[in-house]
């Protein structure tokens, strides 16, 4: 593997580049990783992949954590050939349940009606392991990215994960080194989800991480950046 391969990180949904924090210093030796911000600048998965694929070299690595791997499945329907290693952290290749459509319909009304708070201690428990909730230095980084991508930055990303196709169909015609990785208790996008899009890559490699919720890059960072490795240079 060329050491100075580029690599674009995608953050998940009211998440900063402060997420991929523990990646990005871990990487530096074998990778040119990068942070994009698009994912809270477009109201449409098209719109951020296009806006990705503008700022990127011809070709890179690509890491989508959450949200991130919605917007990972939409730069490979624009621009297969430029991705050259493919990795999906806590995320799913199927679209919204209508359940799911409904309880995101219902926070974005709330936030139109000035009441977003970013992450609140009800979804917390949602988002981090049982054992992590009383963490107060991650939970304060969860919370202050959520502040930060703001109220406008919230509805577009939440406007663009509702339009966003379902992905299933085409995890067979990706052909690039690709990594599935989960944490063992994520509740948002379970295990069962990453199973399903390692089974329908062929060749990819499942990591699941133990004693973790859906924020593994911060949960657990170490073992994150482990797999990251292999991945880069398998």
């Amino acid at each position: 593997m060329d050491e100075t391969l580029p690599l674009i990180l995608i953050p998940g949904l009211l998440c900063t580049a402060a997420v991929w924090e523990p990646q990005i210093a871990a990487l530096r030796d074998i990778a040119a990783p990068t942070v994009t911000m698009a994912h809270t600048r477009h109201a449409l998965m098209q719109d951020i992949a296009a806006a990705i694929l503008a700022a990127a070299p011809p070709r890179f690595a690509l890491a989508g954590f959450s949200m991130g791997g919605y917007i990972a499945f939409e730069i490979l329907r624009q621009a297969r050939e430029r991705v050259a290693r493919l990795a999906l952290l806590d995320t799913s290749a199927r679209a919204d349940l209508p359940e799911q459509a409904s309880r995101r319909r219902g926070l974005m009304t709330l936030a139109h009606m000035g009441k977003f708070k970013g992450v609140t201690p009800q979804l917390l428990p949602f988002l981090v392991h049982p054992g992590r909730l009383a963490d107060e230095d991650l939970v304060g980084r969860i919370t202050d990215m959520a502040h930060e991508v703001g109220q406008e930055g919230f509805l577009r990303q939440q406007e663009a994960i509702l339009g966003r196709p379902d992905s299933r169909d085409e995890l067979a015609a990706i052909a690039c080194p690709t990594l599935v990785l989960c944490g063992a208790e994520d509740q948002l996008t379970p295990p069962e989800r990453a199973r399903e899009m390692a089974a329908g890559i062929l060749g990819a490699r499942l990591v699941l991480i133990p004693d973790c919720g859906h924020m593994a890059p911060l949960e657990r960072p170490a073992a994150v950046n482990d797999a990251l490795k292999a991945w880069l240079r398998a």
